[in-house]
């Protein structure tokens, strides 16, 4: 019977890994957080006012970094310039 635990243990083990490899290959091919921001007061707002297709739009798409107090910091508005990154790395990019 002891056997029989120890052949259920490494199972769980086994699935328990998979489910960690599964996450970090989703994360890496993920895209970077996209919020829409006033380009002058770095300002969150609402996606409407990013339309691409409105020439009126008074924001533009900002990708990654993090909103304090309702302004975004630690990212930038070229979406190449951010890092997703993986596991022990920050994730911010230059702005």
């Amino acid at each position: 019977m002891a056997a029989r635990r120890r052949k259920l243990r490494s199972g769980t083990v086994l699935l328990g890994g998979m489910g960690v490899l599964a996450a970090t290959l989703t994360a890496c091919g993920s895209e970077p957080d996209r919020r829409c921001v006033d380009p002058v007061t770095q300002e969150v707002l609402p996606d409407y006012q990013c339309d691409d297709d409105d020439s009126t739009s008074s924001g533009r798409y900002y990708y990654g970094g993090r909103v304090s107090d309702g302004k975004v910091t630690d990212g930038s508005f070229d979406k190449s310039a951010v890092d997703r990154g993986g596991f022990g790395s920050s994730g911010s990019g230059g702005g």
